[in-house]
């Protein structure tokens, strides 16, 4: 299986949005997996690497 983009979480995240309140414990779990997610793919995708020369960085 491939892993989601970051666009493509941000797009789920959209939609769950969009849905309303989540009643069901299955939807509520998966929105807040991919919250967390979507969060940890928008830190590495703000990282800069050439901060991480050195071992400055931990990834």
């Amino acid at each position: 299986m491939h892993e989601l983009t970051l666009d493509e979480l941000t797009a789920l995240l959209n939609v769950f949005d969009r849905a309303g309140d989540t009643q069901d414990a299955v939807e509520s779990d998966l929105l807040t997996r991919l919250k967390a997610h979507h969060a940890e793919k928008e830190e590495l995708a703000s990282m800069d690497f050439d901060d991480c020369l050195g071992g400055a960085c931990k990834l």
